[in-house]
């Protein structure tokens, strides 16, 4: 009983999140177009960044956000760092999680939802355990319990460790609760971005971990 209602819960969620991206989208097409037009002046280049992720099921998918990092930034100097590269619109952006807005249209296209663990990309699912993959049951949301229980102030284990309780665990009550938690960590503007040196430091630590499981 439990099963049917999860997958009801999970139908109905499908539909209230494809119309609210529908109402926001048209809602937010003023502001989209200043962000827009910002990112334009300052840098020039693509408005949108686009990258491969994994979904529900494995399934690759690419993930539209607003580009927040100099286009010539391979150019530039290499001993800039992380925030250097990136671009004054593209803080702010960051900063107030503006830059996921071009996300409701993986939302509208059925490859993500409002709620649910965030995509990540192909490499790290090279080191996860079979367990760890659960997380890719459900579809992916631009912000997740990990997302409300601190971004990526927490490390990667305890990031997955969240994704699978809200797999195994999926319902209003807690997708309500990701919603009010994360909106206070937008708030605190704290952990927003895994810079490409965390992200690499987190999928080490995945493959470090799985070749000692390995050797048990």
């Amino acid at each position: 009983m439990k099963k049917v209602l999860r997958n009801i819960y999970l139908i109905l969620k499908r539909v209230f999140e494809f119309l609210i991206s529908l109402i926001l989208f048209v809602v937010l097409l003023i502001p989209f177009i200043v962000i827009a037009i910002a990112i334009k002046i300052e840098d020039r280049g693509p408005v949108l960044y686009k990258q491969t992720r994994i979904g529900k099921k494995r399934k690759p998918f690419q993930i539209y956000k607003f580009r927040s990092m100099k286009t010539n930034r391979k150019e530039l100097d290499s001993d800039m760092t992380h925030d250097e590269m990136v671009t004054k619109v593209g803080r702010l952006i960051r900063k107030t999680s503006l830059d996921e807005l071009p996300q409701l249209i993986n939302i509208l296209k059925g490859e993500m939802g409002f709620i649910g663990p965030r995509p990540w990309i192909p490499e790290y699912y090279e080191w996860f355990t079979e367990e760890q993959k659960r997380r890719s049951d459900v579809l992916p949301g631009i912000t997740g319990l990990a997302q409300a229980k601190g971004r990526n102030n927490i490390n990667i284990f305890k990031k997955i460790e969240y994704d699978l309780e809200y797999v195994d665990n999926v319902s209003l009550f807690m997708d309500l609760k990701i919603i009010w938690l994360t909106m206070k960590e937008v708030f605190a503007t704290t952990g927003a971005e895994a810079s490409e040196t965390e992200i690499k430091a987190e999928i080490e630590d995945l493959r470090r971990n799985n070749n000692e499981m390995q050797q048990l």
